[in-house]
């Protein structure tokens, strides 16, 4: 997912760099959703893994 976000980043600069406004802000919108979609999957696989370690060492 964070490959996505990156091609989508990516995608928004050579947009920018050409003028065409709207798809680099659409571009960078998505890159922006996809980055915090991956930030909270991280944070939810983190807590579990955590919790399943715990429950391994009880």
């Amino acid at each position: 997912m964070l490959k996505m976000a990156l091609f989508f980043l990516v995608i928004s600069i050579i947009a920018g760099l050409f003028g065409f406004g709207g798809i680099s802000s659409a571009a960078a919108g998505m890159a922006k959703i996809l980055f915090f979609i991956a930030i909270v999957l991280f944070v939810v696989f983190l807590v579990i893994a955590l919790l399943a370690g715990r429950s391994l060492t009880r």
